[in-house]
């Protein structure tokens, strides 16, 4: 099988944790939102909003909010990824943002590697005290939840072991 691109980003990307001072371009953030605005959605509901964040103090103000991500402290940039309550759908299928809100997280952490960039994945919800620590933080509306914080910047260090793939895991035709 020819591995492409795309492929290469999926089977390559990596959780980085650490990473250099260097400020990310504007460039790049605008790429980086804009892979995450293109992600799927049910019904085309798009219930997303983007917290960017590159301000120094408002980084340790988010990393002192939950324990699981400390780096952000050290990172260049984060990006909050939300599910505006008010454009889910009602009903039972009300919690489907969720999963829209995390293939617009994926896209993001994709976007990142492939420009370059480390980033790792910190997840906000569905933790109450997680939620609400960093709402206050950054001062979300209460209409909104926040799912997850992309911690990004320049790798640190480029050494990562290669993943190890749970193959033992897919099933064909049936469990």
């Amino acid at each position: 099988m020819k591995i492409n691109e795309t492929l290469n980003t999926i089977y390559t990307r990596r959780s980085i944790r650490s990473y250099t001072n260097e400020k990310i371009s504007d460039e790049d953030v605008n790429a980086l939102i804009k892979a995450g605005l293109s992600a799927p959605s049910h019904i085309n509901k798009m219930p997303w909003e983007f917290v960017v964040v590159d301000d120094k103090m408002m980084l340790e103000k988010i990393a002192n909010a939950t324990l699981y991500a400390k780096m952000t402290k050290d990172a260049p940039l984060a990006i909050l990824v939300c599910g505006n309550m008010n454009r889910t759908i009602l009903g039972e299928g009300k919690d489907i943002w969720i999963q829209d809100c995390s293939a617009a997280s994926e896209n993001i952490l994709l976007a990142a590697h492939s420009l370059g960039l480390g980033a790792v994945w910190t997840a906000v919800y569905p933790t109450h005290d997680r939620i609400r620590n960093v709402s206050k933080a950054v001062g979300v509306p209460k209409n909104v939840t926040p799912l997850s914080l992309i911690v990004i910047g320049k790798p640190k260090d480029e050494d990562v072991e290669e993943k190890v793939l749970p193959t033992d895991r897919v099933h064909y035709n049936g469990f």
